[in-house]
């Protein structure tokens, strides 16, 4: 009962309703022919037919001429009227018209300068419709049997150009959808499917697609998160080394002051001292000089007295006094009296100095090497030379067949043994070096080939006597062997051959917080000979280790 109501609330809103503007009548007119129209619609509609010199009926058609008096249709108007002031809301399309844009598919059966935007396309009519236009489909026995397809794309783009046909067939050949009489002409032959079998096929593709693509967003997501982690605990060990360093250097300020205080109070306490004494002295020898010159002008008073007897027994008491005033002579030290302090002062700063020169690259290194994101390993020569890095060879680990020349760089192997001091650090076995700087950031270095030699990074604290001071044969230091195009890498008494071109220079890279450590064959191209990904735990070493006497290697100077 619902839907017989529904229908005639449909046909009712049909009858009251302009074909042109598809909107209530508005002064409703009726032509000869018995269709109403509103009097603008139909009017501006003439006006346009008028330049073909033709007025028609724009529902049968019929023609009339010449163009007939427009007639007011006052009992259409009146029910118009009466369904607009009864607010019959079923009656009036206006509450659920939706009219076409540019991007939406028009209904082809609406008329007038607005078009109703279509909800669905029948692939049998090759038509599609509005709400309104569409309710045959749903009540009428033999359209109900069409299939309906919402109308997402215009007709005329399923169309094939050729035929005029709705494209229905897809040619896997060509990769191109086509109707069925293609099939029988230029794509005759050829691998073709149905519309519908190519979309599932595709449809397969799309969820096996879609699946990944959920799956990548989940992993992106977990790496938003690690990532918003690693920025938050970025941002706590920066403050809390921002705190300790603050605390450290004040620390190391205070313990200056105090050394500073202590100085000033005992140089003052020393310069008291001293004064109190040389002025206590001052005054003796001041009561001194006064005995003496009594005594001075006494004597010269005797030397003018006649009287014999006074004259000696007198003398004889000056002379006792004259005994009793003599006295050591005083030494008094040569400027500057306080030198040695501001020297020894000097010292310390000077100490202070070379301790920060030393240190501060350490520093500036470590907090540089501190990444929340692991960069990407250099692939060219032009990527590892971004990272090069001073690099020089200690002379307090030079084994003493070794001489060292080009700024320390430079490292030949010879038949006599040379004199360096004793040092803790020194190789003693094997002819050895080790470079002075330790690396934690990403580095890269070049080395010169001559006759065998080790190319190698170790930790500062590797042996310096019997076999396990070798590189490569303990696990302290890892090794790549070279010898005429022939290659070997060693790490903790393990040898693993390596396959490369022959070159005369060869590359590594160094990143320890990422445990990559790789070597390159450097020639007109950049081969990578061998990567090794370990945990490294403390800063590392580069190191060289010649094998032949009379041969020399260099470490390049890239920097």
């Amino acid at each position: 009962m619902a839907e017989q109501q529904e229908q005639g609330l449909l046909l009712d809103r049909d009858q009251l309703c302009c074909s042109v503007c598809l909107d209530l009548f508005n002064q409703p007119v009726t032509l000869l022919c018995g269709h109403s129209y509103c009097k603008d619609c139909i009017e501006s509609r003439w006006d346009t037919d008028e330049e073909k010199g033709v007025c028609s009926c724009p529902q049968c058609r019929q023609i009339f001429s010449p163009r007939p008096a427009l007639v007011k249709n006052n009992v259409l108007a009146q029910i118009v009227e009466n369904v607009k002031t009864t607010g019959n809301q079923q009656a009036s399309p206006s509450a659920d018209v939706s009219y076409a844009g540019p991007t939406d598919v028009a209904c082809d059966f609406c008329t007038g300068t607005r078009l109703r935007k279509a909800l669905m396309t029948c692939s049998m009519c090759l038509a599609s419709f509005c709400s309104t236009h569409l309710q045959p489909h749903y009540t009428v026995p033999v359209l109900k049997k069409h299939k309906l397809v919402s109308a997402t794309a215009r007709l005329q783009e399923k169309m094939c150009s050729s035929h005029d046909k709705l494209m229905e067939v897809y040619c896997r050949t060509d990769q191109q959808c086509i109707c069925y009489l293609c099939t029988m002409d230029e794509h005759k032959g050829h691998d073709t499917v149905s519309a519908a079998a190519e979309r599932a096929e595709i449809q397969k593709q799309l969820d096996v697609s879609r699946q990944k693509a959920q799956q990548r967003i989940q992993e992106r997501e977990k790496e938003i998160e690690m990532l918003r982690q690693a920025v938050e605990d970025l941002k706590s060990s920066a403050q809390t080394a921002l705190e300790d360093s603050e605390r450290i250097f004040t620390e190391l300020m205070a313990s200056i002051e105090r050394g500073h205080s202590e100085v000033k109070e005992l140089i003052r306490a020393q310069e008291k001292t001293a004064v109190s004494q040389a002025e206590e002295l001052l005054l003796q020898l001041e009561e001194e000089i006064e005995e003496w010159r009594r005594c001075s002008t006494e004597l010269e008073q005797l030397s003018h007295t006649e009287d014999q007897i006074h004259f000696i027994q007198k003398f004889k008491s000056l002379s006792v006094l004259a005994g009793s005033l003599e006295s050591q002579s005083i030494v008094v030290h040569p400027l500057p009296y306080f030198s040695d302090v501001t020297d020894a002062v000097s010292d310390l700063r000077d100490k202070l100095d070379d301790i920060m020169k030393d240190t501060w690259p350490r520093i500036s290194s470590t907090v540089s090497a501190v990444d929340v994101l692991l960069p990407p390993e250099p692939k060219t020569r032009e990527d590892c030379l971004l990272y090069c890095r001073p690099v020089t060879l200690d002379v307090n680990s030079v084994h003493q067949l070794l001489s060292l020349s080009e700024e320390n760089r430079r490292v030949t192997r010879t038949g006599r043994g040379f004199y360096y001091p004793p040092h803790s650090d020194r190789f003693m076995d094997y002819c050895q070096v080790l470079c002075q700087e330790g690396l934690s950031g990403r580095c890269y270095w070049e080395v010169t080939l001559s006759g065998e030699v080790d190319i190698a990074v170790s930790y500062k604290d590797i042996e310096r006597s019997s076999r396990d001071s070798m590189f490569g044969f303990n696990d302290k230091s890892w090794s790549l062997r070279c010898s005429a195009g022939h290659y070997c890498f060693i790490h903790n008494g393990v040898e693993t051959e390596v396959s490369g071109p022959s070159t005369s220079r060869v590359g590594v890279f160094l990143y320890p917080k990422a445990g990559v450590l790789s070597f390159y064959g450097i020639s007109d191209t950049t081969t990578l000979l061998h990567k090794v990904n370990t945990s490294f735990t403390q800063p590392l070493y580069p190191g060289l280790g010649l094998r032949n006497n009379g041969m020399a290697t260099e470490v390049m100077k890239l920097w």
